[in-house]
């Protein structure tokens, strides 16, 4: 086998390695964005069961008027929720994106090594 062979392998299995670490980091992050709204649909259910609880409560009109700011409120928390959700799930959006470009550096060095090694070849 030439020195050429040795480099298609070892860039090859340096390829294999990089896809393995790539998927990884990618499942982390689909775990950590499930993980985040899971949570986040967790609380949402149970500030809204809490306030179907309270409504069917209700009896008479000064009830009613408690309800409407009990109402008002939900949705401030749930707007809050969210925006945080939000902003959770573009830090981990970031956080993995950064993790695959820093794969991809020395993929690329070997990319420009082998090429270079098979136009020497071919000559």
């Amino acid at each position: 086998m030439t020195n050429f062979d040795f480099q298609v392998f070892a860039y090859a299995r340096q390829f294999a390695d990089n896809a393995f670490k790539a998927q990884a980091l990618v499942l982390k992050g689909l775990e950590q964005a499930a993980g985040l709204q899971l949570g986040a649909l967790e609380q949402q259910s149970r500030s809204t069961t809490d306030f179907l609880l309270a409504a069917g409560e209700a009896r008479d009109a000064d009830a009613l008027r408690g309800l409407w700011d009990k109402s008002v409120a939900l949705g401030r928390s749930q707007a809050e929720q969210t925006v945080v959700l939000t902003q959770g799930l573009v830090a981990v959006g970031k956080q993995t994106a950064e993790s695959l470009g820093a794969l991809v550096q020395p993929q690329q060095a070997a990319n420009d090594a082998v090429a270079a090694s098979g136009r020497k070849a071919a000559k």
